[in-house]
């Protein structure tokens, strides 16, 4: 008598899937099991994209390792030999040079002026996620938060050290700069604190710091190291976990639209899991691991949706409701060669804007740039620059033309830099994670209102076993960066939890050498 396979399908081929279905396949047990990967997309990685712009390799998803030591991302990589390359790619080395940072109206800042504010930034910042710093004179940071009230925000917590600072400076007055042209001292002190914030956003991809958790900021891991990126594309990461798979593992334009599971005993012989595709066919299993965004899990359980079928139970719905989740978009711009043919120079530039809602701002600057901070070259002297959009103007990116978007950057070059008159950009590639259906946006974070507690709810397999009666168990297992506690947000934290949900169904087999 042949004894039929437990059937695997992994709903989704980005790092999460890659690496769940190549340990699957790598084990010693693999001829156990029957495994397959369905992918709504035309290509492996999810919001892994490495492509091409002018010539240069660029990231359109996933950029950065954040820290080296540890990470199993960067481990591949330099296995693979990703680290290096000899075609240009956006490798950011102008991050580690002085920056060039201009106010609106074109004002230089000296670094004399914008350290300070810098510091006391990145101070309060380090003494949220739990570091042991003087923040600045007369700033104490556990003060700041236990004058906070209700549930605390990064936001929050920001602005009221931001407050004590002022305080401990004699109102913002302080020496040196009075203030330049409609700018005074205070104001620019708070658009430099304003454009940090800008950069915070795109590093948590939440729209506002004040909807992102004070608390849980403490439980989030830094790898230590150096933060790079791969000379070679991140993309090859996930291309190289995936050249193991046999031909027919993985199934590209396969969207998911229902998955029927049973919450109660049943004696049918088809595996308890049925998934339904959008092109009208199905497939059954006895495990599903569940890879989507964050954001897709968010549409599942709307009220019109039926993902889930039946839905899921009310405490992992509420958790996937309560955890926050945005949109963190990519503008690259080519430059318009110069006439005189010299390399091009432009600068690290940080931008130092008026509040949207401020009479003094200039009227020719459209809003969507306005929190926004840096526009910088991928490397030293290319022609390629880069800025980062996170949130509701991430979103308006995403409709706008490419001629209002070169527009846009070009009054704005030549507003804060005297020779910036004439800079043109000839072509504009816009990311536009916001509006794919496969994604509906770029990572997750602790929202206020919900906490770590949430990602592990969110992570726990169903049906939940209690008794012998129960219905099969881990029907649905969930992975991706949104399900793991301390990694959230990153793709190590994908690929950690891929290994999660493999050596979940391992255990359970009882297969050795996991």
């Amino acid at each position: 008598m042949v004894t039929k396979k437990p059937r695997i399908v992994i709903v989704g081929a980005g790092m999460a899937g890659i690496t769940a279905a190549n340990k699957l396949y790598s084990s010693d047990s693999a001829q156990l099991f029957d495994v397959s990967v369905v992918e709504g997309g035309a290509r492996i990685g999810g919001r892994i994209s490495s492509s091409e712009f002018c010539g240069d390799r660029i990231e359109q998803g996933a950029t950065w390792i954040h820290g080296i030591e540890g990470s199993p991302v960067h481990e591949i990589a330099r296995q693979i030999n990703s680290l290096h390359s000899n075609q240009p790619w956006e490798c950011m080395d102008g991050i580690s040079e002085a920056p060039v940072t201009m106010a609106e109206g074109g004002h230089v800042l000296k670094p004399s002026f914008v350290d300070p504010i810098s510091s006391l930034f990145k101070n309060l910042m380090d003494f949220v996620q739990g570091s042991p710093v003087d923040i600045a004179d007369g700033v104490v940071g556990a003060e700041i938060a236990d004058n906070c009230a209700g549930n605390l925000s990064v936001g929050s917590f920001l602005r009221r050290g931001l407050e004590a600072y002022w305080a401990a400076d004699g109102g913002g007055g302080g020496k040196g700069l009075e203030g330049v042209g409609n700018w005074s001292r205070k104001s620019l002190q708070e658009a430099i604190f304003a454009m940090h914030e800008s950069i915070q956003r795109t590093f948590t991809s939440a729209d506002d710091l004040c909807s992102l958790d004070y608390n849980a900021e403490r439980d989030y891991v830094m790898f230590p190291g150096d933060e790079i990126t791969i000379a070679k594309g991140y993309s090859t990461v996930v291309d190289h976990l995936a050249s193991v798979l046999p031909a027919g593992m993985i199934q590209l334009g396969r969207e998911v639209n229902r998955i029927e599971w049973r919450n109660g005993k049943s004696s049918e012989t088809d595996g308890p899991v049925k998934l339904h595709f959008v092109d009208g066919s199905t497939m059954s299993a006895d495990h599903v691991i569940v890879t989507v965004s964050l954001g897709v899990l968010k549409r599942g359980i709307s009220q019109d949706s039926s993902f889930f079928d039946p839905p899921l139970p009310n405490h992992k719905n509420e958790a996937i409701s309560k955890l926050g989740y945005g949109v963190v978009n990519k503008v690259f711009l080519q430059l318009s060669p110069p006439e005189n043919q010299e390399p091009t120079n432009f600068p690290f530039l940080q931008m130092v804007f008026h509040p949207p809602d401020s009479e003094s701002k200039n009227p020719d600057l459209p809003q969507w740039i306005r929190r926004t901070s840096f526009l910088a070259p991928i490397y030293t002297n290319s022609r390629i620059v880069l800025s980062w959009f996170t949130g509701q103007e991430a979103l308006e990116i995403e409709s706008l033309s490419d001629e209002e978007i070169s527009i846009g950057f070009e009054k704005t070059v030549s507003n804060l830099l005297f020779e910036g008159e004439g800079i043109k950009f000839d072509k504009v590639l816009r990311t536009k994670w916001g509006s794919n259906p496969l994604f509906l946006g770029s990572y997750s974070y602790v929202a206020v209102g919900s906490s770590i507690d949430d990602i592990d709810t969110l992570a726990e397999p169903l049906p939940e076993n209690k008794n012998l009666d129960s219905p099969p168990p881990l029907q649905i297992l969930f992975a991706g960066e949104a399900t793991h506690r301390t990694h959230y947000s990153t793709t190590h934290g994908a690929y950690f939890s891929g290994l999660r949900e493999a050596n979940r169904l391992l255990k359970h087999y009882s297969c050795i050498g996991i």
